[in-house]
């Protein structure tokens, strides 16, 4: 019978060697960066930075709108940074942002942002689904409905969770939602991008580059 020596030795190598092993994957694991930096896009242009992220969580909507989620009436939220590192104020005009769309190849159509008075007509008051697979002309604002108690708290949570400012002043940032009305086609949001045509360097009165941010590598389903 062939003898089997016990070599403590090879024995404690081989745990050296798996302690390793698994100290190298947690180090690894680690530095992987955060998917909130995965999930967002930028643009920057003459000391300005604007970043925005399309919030397709509905966790992400609980904090600010605890009652009526504008994601369950259709509406995503764009969730936008406007990051002023130069020494002048910037003005950004709000109102002619709009979300670029790609329907078909040969369809694409703009969408305004939502007024928070537009937002929390929608909410309160939400359109039939559509069940069909044709899509339909997304409308640019919400319809016009009676409103009480309930769309005033509705409308109230939109506008606090809004943009607060136009204006940026040098070194600061101006932060907050953007609410479009995509009646629950969020799949559109996989070749969306978030145009910004007007922003103005208010002491030099001068306009800067539009900003173009593709929103497709942000969209989490």
């Amino acid at each position: 019978m062939r003898k089997v020596y016990y070599n403590p030795v090879r024995k404690l190598t081989l745990i050296l060697h798996f302690l390793a092993a698994s100290l190298l994957a947690a180090k690894q694991g680690g530095t992987q960066q955060p998917s909130s930096l995965k999930t967002t896009s930028l643009e920057s242009h003459e000391g300005m930075t604007i970043t925005a992220r399309p919030w397709t969580d509905p966790a992400l909507y609980k904090k600010n709108f605890p009652k009526k989620s504008p994601l369950a009436a259709g509406i995503v939220a764009v969730q936008v940074v406007f990051r002023n590192d130069s020494g002048d104020s910037m003005k950004i005009n709000l109102e002619r942002i709009r979300l670029n769309l790609t329907l078909t190849e040969e369809d694409h159509q703009a969408l305004y942002p939502l007024s928070s008075e537009e937002a929390a007509d929608v909410i309160t008051h939400p359109s039939t689904k559509n069940v069909t697979s044709k899509r339909l002309p997304i409308p640019l604002g919400g319809p016009k409905i009676g409103r009480d108690k309930k769309w005033t708290e509705v409308e109230q949570s939109m506008r606090d969770a809004g943009v607060q400012a136009s204006v940026v002043a040098p070194h600061n940032t101006v932060q907050g939602l953007l609410y479009f009305n995509l009646r629950n086609q969020f799949d559109l949001l996989n070749s969306a991008r978030l145009y910004v045509p007007e922003v103005v360097a208010i002491e030099k009165n001068r306009g800067l580059m539009y900003f173009e941010i593709d929103l497709s590598r942000t969209a989490e389903r």
